[in-house]
């Protein structure tokens, strides 16, 4: 192994040990690469995780060694470093890095940090997301262009209801994620309920490629709008992030007249930084307006009182919320016994 090198950042320098481990072994890119390739787009993952508790998802030996998430801060983190005190479904807690400069990035990527999963809010109110965030993700039969056109009609159905704007992003996969700045006046479990209604209405709007059925087996070939990624402590990777794939691909915020042009395999370590020297970064502007979640709110009840529709399933590892459905498999479901000849 090569000797340490160090790296600048916002006026830091972080030390990078070993910076020759091959982290990507199918393209043979290295521990080094990708802290470079974090450094040339430092300014556009620190505006995504920028005062965020924030997750790392990190593979100390690359991507085909072992991996694991780290929620808590790491011991050693630098005092420069600012933590957030964040609650977890199962009542426990934890502190969580707060990134407040691009040299923080950095510091995670020396200890084998690929993908960044910051939380919806920021560390001054840990219990309000300031962003809806719409993850479409791919089933078995579809791909990414079906995302594409979901996506396209979810944008129309965030104009209608309160006059939305979206930012989309590739998910570093087959799927779309889509990231709305809202004021942080709601719970996660309004925002959810939010997450839900613009799922429903989709649903509506494009019964046969898209969904909101949580169980797999009631999905079938179609976008699965995932709800429970507004849950509390469920993240999505943050814009940038390079994502454990064998490309080193990375999550690439985009411009909606690029959706449906752009593929998520035009996006990695490799071919991102000079993008966004050319472009910058293309969400830059997703800090200068907050929404209200009134107008999906109101579709929210009116799917409730009109169609019967209440709340839908939380993940297994969450309490039984008030008002949630069974969480029983369907085809595990009990029957109810036969009845009397």
């Amino acid at each position: 192994m090569a000797e340490a090198v160090e790296l600048e950042a916002g006026g830091r320098t972080v030390r990078l040990s070993s910076p020759g481990k091959v982290f990507f072994p199918e393209h043979g890119y290295t521990k080094l690469d990708v802290a470079r390739y974090y450094q040339a787009v430092a300014p556009g993952i620190l505006r995504a995780l920028r005062e965020r508790p924030t997750t790392l998802e990190r593979y100390p030996d690359g991507v085909t060694g072992e991996w694991f998430y780290q929620k808590r801060a790491p011991k050693g983190m630098p005092d420069w470093i600012p933590t957030a005190h964040i609650t977890f479904p199962s009542g426990r807690s934890a502190d969580e890095m707060c990134p407040t400069e691009e040299a923080a990035v950095l510091w995670a990527a020396q200890y084998g940090t690929l993908t960044f999963h910051p939380w919806p809010v920021r560390r001054d109110d840990v219990d309000h997301p300031d962003e809806l965030r719409i993850d479409l993700d791919p089933q078995p039969g579809t791909d990414y262009d079906d995302a594409v056109r979901a996506a396209h009609e979810l944008r129309a159905v965030l104009e209608e209801f309160g006059g939305l704007r979206g930012w989309p992003k590739t998910s570093g996969g087959r799927g779309i994620h889509v990231f709305v700045p809202i004021e942080p006046r709601w719970t996660f479990t309004q925002v959810r309920r939010a997450a839900i209604a613009v799922g429903r209405e989709l649903e509506r709007r494009m019964p046969e490629q898209v969904t909101t059925k949580w169980w797999k087996e009631e999905r079938g070939e179609r976008i699965f709008v995932d709800y429970n990624q507004t849950a509390r402590d469920r993240t999505i990777a943050s814009a940038y992030s390079v994502r454990p794939r064998p490309h080193a691909p990375v999550s690439a915020p985009l411009r909606w007249e690029e959706v449906g042009v752009a593929h998520p395999r035009d996006f990695d370590i490799t071919t991102m930084p000079a993008r966004f020297a050319e472009l910058g970064d293309v969400h830059a502007g997703m800090g200068e307006g907050a929404y209200s979640l009134d107008a999906l709110l109101e579709l929210a009840t009116k799917d409730e009182h009109d169609h019967g529709l209440g709340d839908l399933p939380y993940p297994p590892e969450y309490p039984k919320m008030p008002g949630e459905p069974s969480r029983v498999q369907p085809s595990r479901a009990r029957k109810p016994a036969p009845g009397p000849k």
